[in-house]
């Protein structure tokens, strides 16, 4: 299959003036087509760096992908900078200038002199319509690789992308529509670099491909198949997923949209079972979110400070429980001064258990990751593992 490399062009975007939705949009549409992506570059208006981009991106990729730097203005380098790189001069297309000349005639504007730049292309260069815009776009071809120049209006780049390049594409590249399908193991209680360490041999896979991403006390796992149909991605995946829970086991805890409060909430409305929990320092972030997975006859308890005493905390949750005859008392209380630590206590007609925890993380994830260890640490306990 073809490599892709996009480069998205534009000082505004490297002063975070505007969000690139650009390089996402053409991502996914080439991802699903089979087209490899190696790498997304962002750039200035800088025509010799522009140029020595592209010229880099040539020597490791099939097909070049630009968007933006079109316009009229000065600082729309984008087709001196592709001329450069294919070491070609810009020519004046006049079909190209009547194309811009009818444009702003149904728009009801006249164009200025300086339009008149948008009608140079490289010489040689294949000229792509753009009956949704003024910039007229074209494509380079240098043996067996290509330039596509695309403009930064998102709006007309994704029509032009549909309609005009992939067909190109498929005729020049013999590129058939693909399925991707991704399946994500949630994980909890254990980090990401042990999870690295006993999955490393998974993640060289080429097809499933599978990765992580770390979140404040949780992994994700994404298994990740490229197909022709749903059903032979699925086939690819099933094994590599199936090794994944003999490998990781009960760290994992749900697929795709299955959450933490969601497992928890669904094994205490299954034993019919009445949980009394106390929450210090979190501003009631923890009972909101267990709130989301809809547990039956929840008896809650926000207090806004911590609590300094082990000892006396469990007495607490203990109290707590009794109190409201509930089966479960659970107590989660974060301290975040120097140190961010998180202690948890439970307790049920079989056991009583507190331990605490410390988080090495930035602060401002400090409940997030609070949650994330707390209700894992009451569904492990509710399942007794």
């Amino acid at each position: 299959m073809p490599i892709s490399e996009i480069i998205t062009i534009g000082t505004e975007l490297l002063l975070g003036e505007i969000t690139d939705t650009n390089s996402t949009y053409i991502a996914r549409t080439l991802r699903d087509y089979g087209i490899d992506i190696y790498r997304i570059t962002t750039i200035g208006d800088n025509p010799g760096r522009i140029a020595s981009t592209i010229k880099e991106a040539l020597k490791r990729a099939d097909i070049v992908i630009t968007t933006g730097g079109l316009g009229p203005t000065i600082d729309d380098p984008t087709r001196q900078s592709v001329a450069a790189a294919a070491d070609r001069g810009l020519v004046f297309e006049p079909d190209l200038w009547e194309q811009i000349l009818e444009r702003f005639k149904a728009y009801g504007r006249t164009p200025t002199e300086n339009n008149r730049r948008q009608a140079y292309i490289p010489q040689g260069a294949i000229k792509v319509n753009n009956p949704v815009g003024t910039a007229p776009c074209f494509i380079v071809e240098i043996d067996h690789s290509c330039i596509i120049s695309l403009p930064g209006v998102p709006k007309e780049m994704e029509f032009i992308l549909r309609e005009s390049v992939i067909p190109y594409l498929s005729q020049n590249y013999e590129l058939k529509s693909q399925i991707i399908k991704a399946t994500v193991l949630h994980a909890a209680s254990i980090g990401e670099s042990m999870i690295d360490e006993k999955i490393e041999d998974l993640e060289q896979l080429a097809n499933p491909t599978v990765g992580l991403l770390a979140h404040p006390g949780q992994v994700d796992i994404r298994v990740t198949a490229k197909a022709e149909s749903g059903t032979e991605a699925q086939k690819l995946s099933k094994p590599i997923i199936e090794e994944l829970f003999s490998r990781l086991g009960d760290y994992i805890y749900g697929i795709d949209g299955e959450t933490l409060e969601g497992t928890v909430s669904q094994n205490l409305n299954q034993n019919q079972q009445q949980l009394a929990l106390i929450e210090f320092g979190m501003n009631g972030s923890f009972i909101s979110r267990l709130n989301h997975g809809q547990p039956n006859l929840l008896k809650t308890q926000i207090i806004n400070t911590h609590t300094a005493d082990e000892s006396d905390f469990l007495k607490q949750v203990v109290e707590f429980q009794h109190q409201h005859l509930a089966d479960i008392g659970f107590g989660i209380a974060l301290t975040v001064n120097d140190r961010v630590t998180v202690q948890l206590a439970y307790v049920d007609s079989r056991k009583s258990k507190l331990i605490t925890r410390s988080y090495g993380g930035p602060k401002e994830h400090a409940h997030l990751w609070a949650q994330n260890t707390g209700l894992d640490f009451l569904r492990r306990q509710i399942l007794n593992i």
